[in-house]
């Protein structure tokens, strides 16, 4: 898979539908795996390995989802991206949205948003909505607009193109790696990108290009770690803007089964 080409150029025979194009990208994927030796050697861990998400588009592995949900938002016609965020997805989603020629309107949680993320979503000509209430409360607004069956497309981690688009993060280490690695360890706030991350490491396992699938380890903040202690929370609290959830989105018709 020459690295020249886009990301879901690469993996189209594990992501594409029949027949389907792909034509917005902004450069996404391909982020470097570095072996991270003095933080290994204090860890003792011979095969320490970062990967450098920050080197995506928009500075974040949403990147990676992103183009693949805009890219079929675009294709049934949507008129509009609608997105919750605290910031990563809010300055994902906007971009993606400019480069597609789509408006992107964008709920979030006053004051509990990060700056330089919302600069970014800003920039790209996204249109903000604040409401006096926590991400929690920003994504279940999103998702009425859903449930009405309008043409705008909500590109949270509930959407499911977004989780597939991010499967490719384990098939690059995968690729780099020439083989799973032992254990993957992702901080969880929706839960969206460990569910991603272990899905592409299964279907490359199942594809015959993976040896084997990794433990996956998920950790929280202390203050916004409802899936740790097993129950949701009305008030998270943690400095990580991007992982302030209390209601995760993956699980919660689950947990209020």
């Amino acid at each position: 898979m020459p690295p020249q080409l886009p990301l879901l150029e690469r993996y189209r025979d594990l992501l594409a539908r029949p027949g389907e194009a792909f034509p917005i990208t902004l450069g996404e994927g391909g982020t470097p795996l570095v072996h991270a030796r003095r933080l290994g050697a204090e860890l003792g861990l011979e095969a320490l390995y970062l990967k450098v998400e920050g080197s995506n588009p928009t500075g974040s592995f949403k990147d990676r989802g992103m183009v693949l949900a805009v890219n079929r938002a675009v294709a049934v016609g949507a008129r509009a991206i609608v997105c919750a965020s605290t910031g990563n997805t809010a300055a994902s989603a906007a971009a993606y949205a400019a480069a597609a020629g789509l408006p992107c309107h964008v709920v979030l949680p006053a004051g509990n948003v990060a700056r330089g993320k919302l600069a970014q979503a800003l920039a790209a000509g996204a249109h903000l909505i604040a409401i006096d209430g926590n991400f929690d409360q920003a994504l279940a607004a999103v998702r009425a607009v859903e449930d009405l069956g309008m043409t705008a497309i909500v590109v949270n981690s509930t959407n499911p193109d977004r989780i597939a688009g991010q499967q490719t993060g384990a098939f690059e280490v995968v690729d780099e790696l020439g083989h799973a690695p032992d254990a993957v360890a992702l901080p969880v706030g929706n839960a969206g990108n460990i569910t991603a991350y272990w899905a592409g490491f299964v279907q490359y396992a199942e594809s015959g290009r993976g040896d084997g699938r990794p433990r996956m380890l998920g950790f929280q903040a202390e203050g916004a770690a409802p899936i740790v202690i097993g129950a949701q929370l009305q008030e998270p609290e943690t400095v990580a803007t991007a992982i302030r959830i209390g209601n995760p989105a993956s699980w919660a018709g689950a947990v209020a089964a």
